[in-house]
């Protein structure tokens, strides 16, 4: 039986990793390290009023409003300046946003595009596979591809605006599930922690969660998410009870599932990257689970999908 032993290596809940500006920072050098934490970045603000700045560095950055307008100024490692006022959303839940891409090299200014706080998620990782800088982009939120996953108890919303055959960067991956209320995602529980060429891509991966309570009296919204080792060799023991602003880290391993609970629809946004050659998104599922994935076809995708439209 799970204990959550690694909980306290791999959670990060809310308030718990700060850094400067940002009030969720999982980095290299943050205030919070993670041993052994090489390939993905996630930085989290609350813009109210002050600007917010970020020197990408090495790093690639795709900039995510979670609600609210922002507006982005981005100057390339080549001077290039770019100005963009990003429309956002009015939550995570109701439906994709737009994003804009910076290549390494690149230097970021963050500022509310009202007076209302806003708060904005940059998704990094160090960019070494190509030669040159990726160049800037800023995608639209009606061209994020919105892929309804699974089936009946298992259906989810997944906003693909950081896989690769929509975005040109140059290592990470980023998407966005959202869950239903009493449904589960990561299901079944699959990795991504080998090399293994046409199989399976090493990746880590990064959960940050909000939560949101559909029951009219406001109940407490929470989800749980479950990693769990693939191999003697590699042990690995996460269960946590998630709410909004909390963060899971998959270094390795099974991971799945992500619960909503019956009440609660669950949002997370996911960074992935490794250290191989290709950037891709290759799975596979763990043995004792597989076969859920032949029951989808006789099974109605849930009707509540996509939770917040397509735009």
């Amino acid at each position: 039986m799970s204990t959550g032993r690694d909980n306290g290596a791999y959670v990060r809940l809310h308030g718990s990793a700060l850094d400067g500006p940002f009030g969720v920072a999982v980095t290299p050098t943050s205030s919070s390290p993670v041993p052994g934490w090489r390939h993905t970045t996630l930085r989290v603000a609350t813009l109210d009023g002050r600007l917010v700045s970020h020197e990408g560095g090495e790093e690639e950055t795709l900039v995510v409003p979670l609600d609210g307008p922002v507006r982005v100024e981005v100057t390339e490692a080549d001077g290039t300046v770019h100005d963009v006022a990003l429309e956002g959303r009015a939550s995570v839940f109701d439906g994709p946003t737009d994003v804009v891409y910076a290549g390494r090299g690149s230097r970021l200014r963050l500022h509310p595009a009202t007076g209302v706080p806003v708060r904005v998620a940059l998704c990094g990782a160090p960019a070494r596979k190509a030669v040159d800088a990726k160049p800037f982009r800023h995608l639209r939120a009606a061209d994020v591809p919105v892929e309804l996953r699974g089936a009946g108890r298992a259906s989810r919303e997944v906003r693909n605006m950081g896989l690769p055959d929509v975005l040109d960067a140059d290592s990470f991956l980023v998407c966005e599930v959202v869950t239903p209320a009493g449904n589960w995602s990561s299901w079944p529980p699959h990795k991504h922690d080998e090399d293994r060429p046409g199989e399976e891509t090493e990746l880590e991966e990064i959960y940050y969660v909000e939560t949101r309570s559909s029951d009219p009296r406001g109940t407490d919204p929470v989800g749980y998410l479950r990693v769990y080792g693939s191999s003697d060799e590699r042990p690995l023991d996460v269960l946590a009870e998630v709410r909004t602003g909390d963060v899971v880290l998959v270094p390795h391993g099974w991971h799945g599932p992500a619960v909503a609970a019956p009440d609660a629809d669950l949002y997370y946004l996911n960074v992935m990257a490794g250290p191989g050659p290709e950037r891709a998104w290759r799975i596979c599922d763990d043995p004792a689970h597989a076969w859920v994935r032949e029951a989808w076809p006789d099974e109605p995708v849930d009707p509540r999908l996509p939770l917040g439209g397509t735009r």
